[in-house]
């Protein structure tokens, strides 16, 4: 129930500087939060969409992988500078409603909320479909329920056994990863493959901009999820400096991996014209490529830890995320007020985690029924994402530059320029149907705005007079 008079942080919470009270515990330090953004990116995520990547970069994956590490780099740097003026649950949305202005912080918050809600069911489906593949007895949909009902349970059970929980998982996919460096360079070393050389990076007979660009698209969607670890600041016991180192260590390692992997698979794809030029339909352009270095049980061992991965820990801190944002915009009255009920036995915002669940079911289960349900998920989570990093950009140079005449030019004006204009061209390259289908969520946020403002509750990010969040 509802109430104005204010109530006792949390263990570890403390007033923040924009008159909220923590109402989240802190209890996550740096290595938790690095670990939860490694995760989300999931170290092993570019065998499950190898050979989209392959294809439309025209070969030059590891090129798409490393001007995707330079885009999010720019983008880490403006979630930075934004972290330590409003740290706050909620991202994208808290940045730029508080950076620029509510209105453009609900709109920012529902184009970044169109990736967040279809993230984990883009997630839960490629798993189920995987495992599908690896034991046909069980159906598509069974597997996607079974995957939903384990992690909503663990996130229910508070953010460090979820933490806990996710460390076992990334240190499994490491370990997998590490076998299939080793015994992949061990191939090419004995003359599989093609061998070693640079066209995995650059090809002078298939290089374009916009044929690269538009594979950064693409290889984004193994990148998100570094920003997820904004959405913890409320729940990190570090000080809002940590968020952004943090962002920054999982940003870099998770770039290195990426781009050795799929630089390894590269050199061993059993004939790269073919993928070239009639894609990867199956998916499993990675596993013929482990299938080249070690055999059958070395693919089968990476197609079962990439549905593991992405079916259990990827999808499981990105409800984490979603349950946050839905949680951040019902605090200010910009969501159904019952999203803002916060469990005092965990912790954690209980009710948007249920939400998370419902909804990654029913998007999940439709998705699975149009045969075109990944490919669509996957352009309308990369279009949102982009979106949303632009609007951040934006929010620091208003912020810091416009609002404070800020100085300092570089952290300011210059980075987050150049963030948008990468994004900006990516973007342009991006799937026309993504793009079509994402300016019509926009749109439709902007009628729920112009709703809001007729029934009286045009959007006012909560300050000093923050009425204390539901405790059930």
């Amino acid at each position: 129930m509802s109430t104005t008079q204010r109530i006792p942080a949390p263990p570890g919470g403390e007033r923040q500087q924009d008159g909220y009270r923590s109402e989240l515990r802190r209890t996550l330090g740096f290595r938790d939060l690095v670990f939860y953004g490694l995760i989300f990116m999931v170290p092993i995520a570019p065998m499950g969409i190898f050979g989209g990547v392959f294809q439309s970069s025209g070969g030059m994956v590891a090129l798409a992988y490393v001007i995707g590490m330079v885009a999010m780099v720019f983008t880490a740097a403006s979630y930075a500078q934004m972290v330590q003026a409003f740290p706050l649950a909620g991202s994208v949305y808290n940045y730029a409603g508080r950076g620029i202005a509510p209105p453009v912080g609900f709109l920012a918050g529902w184009a970044v909320l169109l990736d967040y809600l279809l993230v984990p069911s883009l997630l839960y489906l490629i798993a189920a479909v995987a495992m599908h593949a690896t034991i046909p007895a069980v159906p598509v949909w069974a597997w996607l329920v079974g995957f939903v009902v384990v992690n909503t349970g663990v996130n229910l059970l508070g953010i460090r056994t979820t933490a806990r929980f996710t460390t076992v998982m990334l240190v499994g996919q490491l370990i997998v990863l590490a076998i299939f460096l080793v015994i992949a360079v061990t191939a090419l070393l004995h003359g599989r493959g093609r061998g070693f050389s640079f066209e995995p990076l650059f090809n002078p007979h298939t290089f374009a901009w916009p044929v690269v660009f538009g594979a950064v698209s693409v290889a984004v969607l193994s990148f998100l999820g570094f920003d997820g670890i904004s959405m913890l600041a409320e729940e990190n016991r570090g000080g809002p400096g940590q968020i952004g180192r943090a962002m920054a260590a999982a940003l870099g390692l998770a770039g290195v991996l990426f781009v050795a992997q799929t630089w390894v698979a590269a050199l061993l794809v059993p004939d790269p014209a073919d993928l070239i030029a009639n894609g990867d339909p199956d998916g499993v352009a990675f596993y013929d490529a482990a299938r080249v270095a070690g055999g059958g049980w070395l693919a089968t061992l990476c197609a079962v830890a990439t549905a593991i991965a992405w079916g259990i820990a990827n999808s499981l801190v990105a409800q984490v995320a979603t349950s946050r944002l839905l949680f951040a915009m019902a605090r200010d009255r910009q969501l159904p007020s019952f999203l803002r009920k916060v469990s005092r036995r965990s912790g954690v915002p209980a009710n948007a985690i249920v939400l998370t669940a419902f909804l990654s079911i029913g998007i999940g289960l439709y998705m699975a029924w149009r045969s075109d349900g990944i490919a669509l998920l996957s352009s309308l989570i990369n279009f949102g994402a982009l979106a949303a990093f632009m609007v951040l950009h934006i929010a620091v140079v208003w912020h810091y530059v416009i609002r404070r005449r800020s100085r300092n030019l570089w952290s300011h004006l210059l980075v987050p320029a150049v963030g948008f204009a990468i994004l900006a061209y990516v973007a342009i390259n991006a799937n026309v149907a993504a793009q079509r289908l994402a300016l019509l969520w926009v749109g439709v946020g902007g009628l729920v705005l112009l709703g809001l403002y007729a029934a009286g509750r045009r959007p006012q990010l909560s300050g000093l007079d923050v009425q204390a969040g539901e405790r059930s």
